[in-house]
């Protein structure tokens, strides 16, 4: 908790007991947001997977869901991606190994716009960039539980993968900058 502080200086634990994860609530540069790590053990995963979801939570002017999974290649425990029913077309500048999903057939997401915003996606840990009416939310991947203990006690144990206090800060900063460009582009419009 003094970890998420050091960022959120008023976040408040708001878990409601689901098994693996923890969500935390609060401000951020005037903003709302919530910070929430997921453990991820599905079956379906050759390990199982610790996820820091990030999001700001706070009105973005898009007409819909906008939801970018990057290697979508099985189902998450995190994320609708999976039953948002129309698959986007991409622009150039969005990351080549990412699906786009939308709640909405044939409207218009400003993607150039997103695109300038993704750099934090090439380092292959960032899985989601979600947008929406709502707010924007970005999931991370902290770690993969131990092959060894896992293999053999079938124990999700991530070792000293703890929060990063400059990761959650990157992680915001990224979501805020991305809300931030759309509102402006549509203040400018109207």
């Amino acid at each position: 908790m003094a970890k998420v502080r050091s960022v959120i200086a008023d976040a408040a634990d708001i878990s409601d007991r689901t098994a693996g994860v923890i969500t935390w609530a609060g401000s951020w540069n005037g903003q709302r947001v919530q910070l929430r790590t997921i453990v991820d053990t599905l079956a379906t995963r050759k390990l199982p997977t610790r996820w820091l979801s990030v999001s700001i939570t706070e009105p973005v002017a898009v007409p819909g869901i906008f939801d970018m999974m990057m290697r979508p290649n099985s189902a998450t425990t995190f994320s609708n991606f999976d039953h948002l029913p129309h698959i986007l077309p991409k622009v150039l500048g969005l990351p080549a190994e990412a699906v786009l999903r939308t709640d909405r057939k044939g409207v218009a997401f400003p993607q150039d716009l997103i695109a300038l915003h993704t750099d934090i996606f090439a380092e292959g840990r960032a899985k989601e960039l979600l947008i929406t009416p709502k707010g924007v939310r970005i999931v991370w991947l902290m770690a993969e539980a131990e092959r060894a203990r896992y293999g053999v006690f079938r124990q999700a144990a991530f070792g000293d993968a703890a929060i990063d206090p400059a990761l959650i800060e990157r992680l915001l900063e990224a979501a805020s900058g991305l809300r931030e460009a759309i509102n402006r582009r549509e203040r400018q419009a109207a």
